[in-house]
């Protein structure tokens, strides 16, 4: 069944995100529907080799769910700003490295049944060490591991972050094999 928009209610607007509750009729039918819906600007996420054998993890304190994740760096897009570019200045301000190389991984929505961020997974490969440039607020520690390791932490319930596995895992089926 198509609808179409017959109202829109913005219930919150944020930093960085907004509340909408829509309101919707059937073109076929006319019936109504209502859907209540997280706006938000997109995101990437980075998957930093240091080298063939070891990539780049973080463990990140992440209010929301109480925990501390292991994760691969990650942030938000901000307004107009290009994902490879949001992907270079995400990898250095959580991690303290530059990338000589950003190639595309995929792209995927994270959660579309209620959020419209689309999220920008990037390899990241020649990296330099610089200076990390943590937001306010943010506790990341940097955890460099094995390929390997990063791979079965995914299936040993180690990481619990669905963008971490999901990078992961279409890394090692689609791409890894062009890598080595």
């Amino acid at each position: 069944m198509s609808y179409r928009p017959i109202e829109k209610q913005v219930v919150y607007r944020g930093k960085r995100l907004q509340f909408e509750v829509h309101r919707l009729e059937s073109e076929e039918t006319g019936e109504t529907a209502t859907r209540e819906l997280c706006v938000h600007p997109g995101s990437v996420v980075i998957l930093p080799f240091l080298n063939k054998d070891e990539v780049v993890l973080i463990k990140n304190r992440r209010y929301a769910v109480g925990q501390l994740l292991v994760e691969l760096p990650a942030g938000t897009l901000r307004k107009g700003e290009d994902p490879i570019n949001c992907a270079g200045r995400e990898l250095q301000e959580e991690t303290g490295y530059l990338a000589g190389t950003l190639k595309p991984i995929a792209s995927f929505y994270a959660s579309p049944g209620i959020m419209t961020e689309k999220m920008y997974a990037f390899a990241a490969y020649d990296l330099e060490k610089s200076q990390r440039e943590l937001m306010e607020g943010e506790e990341i520690e940097v955890m460099p591991v094995s390929y390997k390791e990063a791979l079965d932490m995914t299936g040993s319930g180690q990481i619990h972050d669905a963008k971490t596995i999901a990078v992961l895992l279409l890394y090692d089926r689609f791409h890894r094999a062009q890598r080595e």
